[in-house]
């Protein structure tokens, strides 16, 4: 018995990294998917992004644990790929329970100087997509009647300042605001609406050559290595990054019924990085 069987989660950016990690820790419990990820490069973004194979892994992953898993390749700015991903989903699969908002980008650059594109894909992907993600799904576990959840994932840099992040950090922390809103107006639905807040976590959204630089600017070509010092002194407990399944663990905690009284909440999982 797995706390989730029976149950259907979407999944956005589940191609690679967190997503990925997120669609293996449900399917575990006994979740059916539906995955969605954009397997292309966005514009600005400065490292490789997933491609259609990172996604077909997926698949293959989530199948091994037994489960069904409907994939496409969808951008989280087009509603109508994301309405017609989802419906698909739910007509093969029979419900929608769970909603992960997880797809996002990093593209550091100082605030003043950051070219217009980048601010605005950032909004675009990281706040505006997570906006059309929950109108896309959220109605069918509406329809559903039974309730569920909704996590959405932002960041410590909601609320934890660095430089050279504020496209970022505003989109992360608009997102609070989506996720309070949305908890109060279905709570009456039983319908839970949470953030999570991740420090640094091992994916490749992380691990690349801007980030490096974002956190050590005081060097001209940094490395992992640099990055790892400046990392420790982020985090307050001693590590460096978290596992993906780190921040696995913590949504499965809050969309199974162990979290069923959890709404509205913004969910650190940030090795003492606020202290």
């Amino acid at each position: 018995m797995g706390q989730l069987d029976g149950k259907v989660a979407f999944i956005t950016g589940a191609a690679r990294g967190q997503g990925r990690s997120h669609a293996l820790t449900l399917a575990r419990e006994g979740a059916d998917i539906i995955a969605i990820d954009l397997c292309a490069q966005a514009e600005t973004v400065p490292y490789p992004m997933a491609t259609p194979e990172d996604l077909a892994e997926t698949v293959k992953e989530v199948e091994a644990l037994d489960r069904r898993i409907i994939a496409a390749q969808v951008d989280v700015r087009d509603l109508a790929g994301l309405k017609a991903a989802v419906d698909q989903g739910v007509a093969e699969l029979g419900r929608l329970d769970i909603v992960l908002a997880n797809a996002g980008i990093s593209t550091p650059a100082p605030t003043l100087e950051m070219d217009e594109t980048v601010w605005d894909e950032m909004i675009e992907i990281n706040l505006t997509g997570v906006w059309k993600t929950v109108k896309a799904s959220v109605p069918h576990i509406q329809a559903g009647g039974r309730g569920g959840a909704v996590v959405i994932t932002s960041s410590l840099a909601a609320t934890w300042v660095n430089a050279n992040t504020a496209h970022y950090s505003a989109a992360k922390a608009g997102i609070v605001m989506l996720a309070k809103v949305m908890a109060k107006e279905l709570a009456p639905e039983s319908i839970r609406v949470n953030t999570v807040h991740p420090t640094t976590v091992a994916t490749g959204m992380i691990l690349n050559d801007p980030t490096y630089r974002l956190f050590r600017p005081d060097l001209e070509n940094p490395t992992r290595e640099d990055f790892d010092v400046a990392a420790k002194e982020l985090n307050k407990l001693p590590v460096v990054a978290l596992d993906p399944s780190d921040i696995s663990n913590a949504i499965l905690y809050l969309v199974a019924d162990t979290g069923r009284y959890i709404t509205g909440t913004t969910h650190y999982v940030d090795a003492g990085g606020q202290l």
